[in-house]
């Protein structure tokens, strides 16, 4: 089945509809993600800003599958990553299959930590 249609993603894109009060893309969950990383919340952010944001989200995202390794936290609270590995070897359309499936683990983990 197609990840579009798994019941997980498709809960979690309705609950941060219900939140936000519009469909998210990937690149806002990517956004949701790094500033939950960062722990910053500010009212704007540069469009340099966001991407380093999503830059962040990505990198974590892919701990889960060991290609980058967190290896410390600046002063400003930003984590730093190493990539481990090259994903080279998949398409685009895999690696955003790759990157919804450690999205929904990365919500799993946020509600069981809030529980």
């Amino acid at each position: 089945m197609p990840l579009d249609f798994d019941p997980r993603w498709v809960r979690l894109l309705q609950r941060i509809k219900d939140q936000f009060g519009k469909k998210p893309t990937l690149e806002s969950l990517l956004f949701l993600i790094g500033m939950n990383e960062v722990g910053k919340l500010q009212e704007k952010y540069s469009k340099e800003q966001k991407q380093e944001l999503m830059h962040v989200a990505v990198c974590r995202l892919l701990s889960y599958n060991g290609y980058y390794v967190h290896i410390a936290t600046d002063a400003d609270g930003w984590p730093h990553f190493e990539q481990l590995r090259s994903m080279d070897d998949m398409d685009i359309e895999q690696q955003e299959t790759l990157l919804k499936t450690n999205i929904i683990r990365y919500f799993d983990e946020l509600d069981k930590a809030i529980v």
